[in-house]
């Protein structure tokens, strides 16, 4: 993610303690910004403003923080607090709740007395509100943890991490060039399901309006490109500048469009884009460096596949668009290519990235189709597809997985790299991704994320399947 999330605080005492502890709120809100507010520094920007007791300063307080543009809202009990002040608040808004159930004291010995329990008792606040949330349909997460350990940040990171991922995801905005590729069924959706349930947006962008672009960008503009190119990957010799030129046009092209538009994410179909006899060039170089900078991306005009890899980019950044093209039963594991996309931020650190021209068209266009030769570097990994269940359902599946040692093969004008099931049979794994619902279109990011992409199902009400 390129900013931290942003995480409104709601803390709750009782409105009985400001005449019988009348030092309990001041005291727990000066914990909060002693000792709570900078450990939560390094991984959120937090609003806190008091704590509050009464449901017309409880409603305020969650309007505030509302207004204030935040992704998560956190709800802490410094004391107990009786849940029923602030459920219409909780059923109100539209933010991801994560009730963290947490206190100062760490450990209770033989020096603790009933001053330490007035000061650390929110744990069953917490419980009255779990309870009634749930009676009443309210989706949240729950999380106890103390500051003292080890994994506590981390594990508020990830709760975090996901929600303000679900939270932008309901305003992301998607935008498919030409139309989905026909009879490709996994991709297929009710677009008005789509807004209503993920909440996102989707543009169709023109075909004539790429070209148009892209015969207008300026000699200034795609030099400068061509520039970066030439210090930036190892052309090939056989490369001259009208394949650059070209390129760079339509990478200047799709720029443009993802800004005007305000596009998170993007798809196009490489048919539409032939179907125009003014196209130079497909966009693969463009829309993989796109991919680098955080845009999502799903190839065949599948804006399930754009909003997924874009929603993968947010928990586990970067993460690449790709798919599963061939298995290889000896190295017990998949390889993955596409047409010519994918994300240079994930190429191996030892070698240079090829831009080449693919041998073959598979478009009918004026000009040579180049690509980025993005092999993945080697370690831990996830693959995750975001996809539609029965019933309309959406769901996550998703599976931890090895980057192998493996290319780039100069024999391969596509971008590619090999994928290890560690846990399995590449066999059963197969298997169980296909039993899941698993698309031909998934994301791949670096390291172990399941435990966000999990999280995010569940702020999703979304089913998770873990292969």
């Amino acid at each position: 993610m390129t900013t931290k999330p942003r995480v409104g605080l709601l803390a709750l005492t009782l409105e009985l303690y400001e005449s019988l502890a009348p030092d309990l709120r001041p005291g727990r809100e000066q914990w909060l910004r002693d000792a709570v507010l900078p450990a939560l520094e390094p991984i959120a920007d937090v609003r806190f403003e008091r704590a509050v007791y009464r449901r017309q300063d409880i409603d305020a307080a969650v309007r505030d923080i509302e207004r204030e543009g935040v992704d998560v809202l956190l709800v802490m009990c410094l004391s107990y607090s009786p849940s029923q002040f602030v459920l219409p608040a909780l059923q109100r808004t539209d933010l991801p709740i994560v009730i963290w159930n947490t206190q100062e004291l760490f450990a209770v010995d033989d020096s603790f007395d009933g001053a330490k329990m007035i000061d650390n008792h929110g744990v069953h606040g917490t419980q009255d509100l779990c309870n009634v949330l749930l009676r009443s349909g309210v989706r949240f997460q729950y999380l106890t943890s103390h500051l003292n350990d080890p994994d506590a940040v981390e594990r508020l990171a990830d709760v975090f991490v996901a929600a303000s991922a679900v939270s932008r995801l309901r305003s992301a905005r998607l935008g498919l060039l030409g139309y989905p590729f026909p009879g490709m069924g996994d991709l297929g959706l009710d677009t008005t399901h789509l807004a209503s349930t993920l909440g996102c947006q989707w543009n169709v962008l023109s075909v004539e309006d790429f070209n148009l672009r892209a015969e207008a960008a300026t000699d200034e503009e795609t030099s400068k490109l061509i520039a970066e190119y030439r210090s930036s990957y190892q052309l090939a010799d056989d490369l001259v500048d009208a394949d650059l030129e070209a390129t760079a046009r339509a990478e200047l092209a799709l720029r443009s469009m993802v800004t005007e538009h305000g596009l998170d994410a993007v798809t196009y179909q490489f048919m539409a884009l032939g179907e125009d006899e003014r196209t130079m060039t497909l966009p693969f170089v463009g829309v993989s460096r796109l991919m680098a900078e955080g845009t999502g991306f799903g190839g065949e005009g599948d804006l399930i596949g754009a909003a997924g890899t874009w929603l993968l980019n947010q928990l586990g950044p970067p993460a690449t668009f790709s798919e599963i093209f061939t298995i290889d039963f000896e190295g017990n594991g998949v390889f993955m290519s596409h047409m010519g996309e994918a994300n240079p931020a994930m190429a191996r650190t030892d070698t240079e990235i090829p831009l080449v021209a693919r041998p073959h068209p598979i478009a009918r266009i004026r000009g040579r189709q180049l690509a980025l030769i993005v092999s993945l570097q080697p370690g831990p990994a996830t693959l995750c597809a975001l996809t539609l269940g029965p019933a309309g359902r959406w769901r996550l599946v998703a599976s931890r997985v090895e980057v192998t040692d493996f290319g780039p093969l100069p024999s391969m004008a596509v971008p590619h790299f090999n994928l290890r099931m560690p846990q399995g049979d590449v066999r059963d794994w197969l298997t169980a991704y296909a039993l899941a619902g698993g698309p031909h279109h998934n994301a791949l990011c670096f390291g172990d994320q399941t435990a966000r992409i999990r999280l995010a199902a569940s702020f999703l009400d979304a089913d998770y399947c873990e292969v």
